[in-house]
């Protein structure tokens, strides 16, 4: 029940999908091309260290969804790419929407879904169009009456952007032109359906009858990037800094990286190619944001914005180049894993910066304490309003001072954890080497230091914290690292025989 104490806030979510956090100017963007963005991080909370949980859509908003880390949803990895894992959350499994529906919300979702297969956003309590799959479905009849109702003309492409794959064949699509005026882009239909039902909901807010929560999930920026003439010339080639990781050479790296590099052919696209492909991907982010800031300025109209808290994030970044990769996969670099996480509460304020670890999986418990709701006592999720009121400084927050990513697969089974500190990164791969990078002297992950010897100490004393946290979490990976790797002492039978007994019985640990 919510806390009586308190007036429930009404939430908006902004959510984008496959975004990178540089393209912000707010983290550093040099493009100018995010002012509505900016604009919340100016008048709201910036975090810099916001990781998602998993760089995989449907994985990482299942954990949004529930406030649980993948590997104890079981939802892990994407419908289009499953590998035979779980497609939808268990039946009774506690979701946040359900919680606020439960409490007198109305609860809203317009745009992407893909947190589940047979289960859609309605099966939990949302209002909105149903929107299904990875891409922006151009098909579905919804849009085709909104381009009809509008007087609108119909998807359509050119100037296509794709390599040549290792057998021969094309490349997947990675860029389009799009011949369709802004108003007619997909983008701009859910901003408009969005703004439809703010103002719905905002008419049962004023009577005092129903607070509201009303997320907006574009599909993009994610690849590929098809936009109208006006963004897709919008940044000048010439105008983009290639990333220095563009240099990857894969040496000493996990070899599916290589693998993953070919299957995005990178190699047999011209570096021109590439800078056109980070310029649209910038101008894919700009007419986002174009949307976004009328999605605000509609919230400003209806007198919402000093009872409603903002959200910004998305579920996870992109490579876009960096790499030598295109889209996400299995290599746990900063590009797809911290990415941009922005909150204004009302009251909070204004151009705050934390350096704390948080991410999207915070946001759970973070929007249910904003309905004045108590968290699921079983999740992963923590919130973030003491961080966002600027009520605790860093270092006496009680935060952790790391955090722990993982990933299961996207095309094949494909296991791994990561532990991100201060200074180093650690990522557990069992298939082949394991990783460590030092993101002072090398931020752009290009040398794997994991063997070097004067990184031993940081080496056993990372993959020891990272043992100790996911045996804390019930993630069963430890497993493999206590007979693996020198994680100190356990206080378990490493070896899970379960037939010798003596051989660690009464001790208080073991050296594994």
């Amino acid at each position: 029940m919510p806390d009586a104490r308190r007036t429930p806030t009404n939430v908006l979510f902004l959510m984008t999908d496959q975004h990178r956090v540089d393209t912000l100017g707010a983290y550093g963007s040099p493009h100018g091309t995010t002012p509505v963005l900016d604009d919340l991080a100016r008048t709201g909370t910036r975090f810099d260290r916001w990781y998602t949980p998993t760089a995989i859509c449907t994985p990482a908003r299942a954990s949004l969804l529930t406030g649980q880390a993948p590997f104890r949803h079981r939802v892990l990895a994407n419908h289009e790419r499953n590998v035979g894992y779980l497609e939808d959350l268990d039946d009774g499994t506690f979701t946040f929407v359900e919680a606020l529906r439960s409490a007198g919300y109305n609860t809203g979702l317009v745009g992407k879904w893909h947190a589940g297969t047979e289960k859609n956003a309605a099966a939990f309590g949302f209002d909105g169009p149903d929107l299904p799959g990875w891409h922006n479905p151009v098909e579905h009849p919804d849009y085709l009456k909104y381009l009809a109702d509008h007087g609108l003309p119909p998807y359509e492409i050119s100037d296509r952007v794709r390599g040549t794959l290792p057998n021969g064949g094309p490349g997947n699509l990675l860029a389009a032109r799009l011949h369709q005026p802004v108003e007619a882009t997909f983008e701009h239909y859910l901003a408009t359906r969005t703004i439809e039902l703010l103002e719905r909901y905002a008419d049962d807010f004023r009577t005092g009858a129903r607070p509201f929560f009303l997320e907006l999930s574009f599909f993009g920026p994610h690849l590929p990037y098809i936009v109208p003439d006006e963004y897709f010339d919008l940044v000048d080639p010439a105008d983009v800094e290639l990333p220095r990781s563009i240099a990857e050479t894969f040496a000493g790296k996990p070899p599916v990286q290589a693998n993953y590099s070919a299957h995005w052919t990178f190699d047999t696209m011209p570096i021109e190619t590439t800078r056109k492909l980070i310029a649209v991907y910038q101008g894919y982010v700009a007419l986002i944001d174009r949307e976004i800031g009328r999605v605000m300025e509609a919230m400003e109209r209806l007198g919402l914005t000093d009872s409603t808290a903002v959200f910004f994030s998305s579920d996870h970044g992109e490579f876009t180049g960096s790499h030598r990769l295109h889209d996400k996969g299995p290599a746990m670099y900063e590009d797809i894993y911290r990415t941009a996480g922005l909150l204004r509460v009302p009251g909070g304020p204004a151009g705050q910066v934390r350096t704390e670890f948080v991410g999207l999986l915070d946001c759970t418990a973070t929007i249910l304490d904003l309905a004045g709701l108590d968290p699921d006592p079983a999740a992963d999720s923590r919130s973030l309003l003491p961080l966002a009121r600027g009520e605790a400084p860093d270092g006496r927050s009680g935060w952790a001072e790391d955090i722990v990513c993982e990933f299961h697969g996207h095309h094949f089974p494909y296991p791994q954890r990561m532990l991100r500190t201060d200074r180093h990164k650690l990522v557990v791969n069992p298939d082949s080497t394991n990783e460590l990078y030092d993101l002072v002297t090398d931020p752009d992950e290009l040398s794997n230091v994991y063997q070097h010897p004067e990184m031993a100490d940081v080496r056993h004393r990372m993959m020891r914290r990272l043992y100790e946290v996911l045996r804390q979490r019930g993630d069963n990976f430890y497993h493999w690292m206590t007979t693996m790797y020198d994680v100190g002492e356990v206080d378990h039978d490493p070896t899970q025989s379960g037939l010798d007994e003596t051989t660690y019985a009464g001790r208080t640990g073991a050296s594994a």
